[in-house]
């Protein structure tokens, strides 16, 4: 009997590094590169290089410092999450967590942030923490950070008509991720399979006519579903 074939490897994640600084530049590819799903594909020293870098190379995850000349992170996440089709995910490099432009960040598109004194080990996991996009990069994080800015931010939308468009176990999973359970916890809590809670996941994320579940919960913020405390 002939021995099975072997799974192919899934490919490295794609990363593009964007920060006006070379040196924080180096460490970060440093940091990277040394991993072996992980892959450092392009730099840009502004966010006006970044846009047109991330079209060309259209890799897995950017690494977007927030403070560039030219254009800054948060118009760069713009441009590069409305031009195209199957755009990365935006991780925002910061040096002040409590940051209205790190706030801004993630209102723009932005699936979290890391700050730059952040350890190696730390790096690592949260570029493959967002490229899963199954659970929030730091979610007390940005749960305070959502507390901090949502309200002088409100959006149009009431909390009584985001209730509407949702059903009620749908409301249940919202609840649970602006709390920061990843999918196997709110499974876990709600005594269902991973991918029941998978399917609810993405129809909040539909209905609230979102990419992904850090914006889920900043409007869920915003709108007075969910409220700090």
């Amino acid at each position: 009997m002939s021995a099975p074939a072997p799974v192919p490897a899934s490919p490295p994640l794609r990363v593009v590094i964007a920060d006006d600084e070379r040196m924080v530049r180096t460490a970060l590819r440093a940091i990277l590169t040394a991993e072996p799903d992980l892959e450092v594909v392009g730099e840009a020293g502004t966010g006006a290089e970044a846009v047109p870098l991330v079209r060309e190379l259209r890799p897995d995850i950017v690494l977007m410092d927030v403070r560039m000349p030219e254009i800054d992170g948060i118009r760069a996440t713009e441009q590069i999450l409305a031009t195209l089709p199957q755009p990365p995910r935006v991780i925002v490099v910061t040096t002040f967590e409590n940051d209205s432009h790190v706030y801004d960040a993630l209102r723009a598109g932005a699936s979290g942030f890391l700050l730059k004194r952040a350890g190696a080990d730390e790096l690592v996991q949260a570029v493959r923490l967002v490229a899963r996009s199954d659970s929030l990069l730091f979610p007390a994080a940005v749960r305070a950070l959502a507390a901090a800015h949502a309200d002088g931010r409100r959006q149009a939308a009431s909390a009584r008509a985001l209730r509407g468009r949702l059903s009620e176990r749908e409301a249940e999973v919202l609840r649970l991720m602006a709390a920061g359970l990843s999918n196997a916890e709110i499974a876990g809590r709600l005594t269902v399979g991973a991918a029941t809670v998978k399917t609810h996941v993405a129809a909040v994320l539909a209905k609230l006519g979102v990419r992904d579940r850090t914006q889920a919960v900043i409007a869920a913020y915003e709108c007075g579903f969910v409220t700090p405390g």
